[in-house]
């Protein structure tokens, strides 16, 4: 394996937000556009905000019954951070992000430090998902935007029933017989027949 071809050494992983515990500190532009899009993708998440104020978007966030949002009105304490699993600092001032990084390091806790890639243990990605059908992207902190502009090309090629495709290939592979070796290779004979149509088309 050549590590030189590897210019983005991430690792992608997908957290079950319904069974950590988020903390997010900060409820302004950065904090909203943070929640706005974790909770997108997983409206199922634990979130806590630590902020003296909130922007009205962030309110009607924590307001909504269909979210898991708790909001402790007041400026971040280092303690803040025992309880929960990952950390996320979304004020606009650097000054309190950092105090919030250090005290997340000190408790050795996952940390994104908003807008600042050295202080990131791991990146809010952008994100298309189509049912059970979920595609990650990252630029390893480089361009927010082209990520952001490739969400949204594939969120124009990807066919809603992508959902339908997955869920018809999980009964598929659960019907089949024969160890796994077998199953992938037939698995890989369904979606390289899908390729070579669309090829046709």
């Amino acid at each position: 394996m050549d590590k030189s071809l590897n210019q983005n050494p991430l690792y992608p992983v997908f957290f079950k937000l319904d069974k950590l515990q988020m903390l997010v500190v900060g409820a302004g532009e950065v904090g909203y556009e943070k929640m706005f899009f974790i909770l997108k993708s997983s409206p199922n998440a634990n979130i806590t905000i630590v902020a003296p104020w909130a922007r009205e978007e962030v309110s009607e966030l924590i307001a909504n019954e269909a979210y898991q949002i708790t909001w402790q009105q007041r400026k971040f304490e280092a303690s803040d951070v025992d309880d929960y699993d990952l950390i996320v600092a979304a004020t606009n001032f650097p000054e309190v992000n950092q105090e919030v990084y250090a005290a997340a390091k000190a408790q050795r806790k996952l940390i994104n430090v908003a807008d600042t890639p050295e202080l990131c243990d791991f990146y809010l990605g952008s994100i298309v998902t189509r049912g059970n059908l979920k595609v990650a992207i990252s630029t390893n902190g480089k361009s927010p935007t082209f990520a952001k502009r490739f969400r949204q090309v594939l969120e124009e090629v990807l066919p809603d029933d992508s959902a339908a495709l997955v869920e018809n290939l999980k009964i598929f592979r659960d019907r089949l017989k024969g160890d796994f070796s077998h199953k992938v290779e037939e698995l890989n004979k369904i979606t390289s027949s899908l390729l070579t149509s669309e090829k046709q088309v």
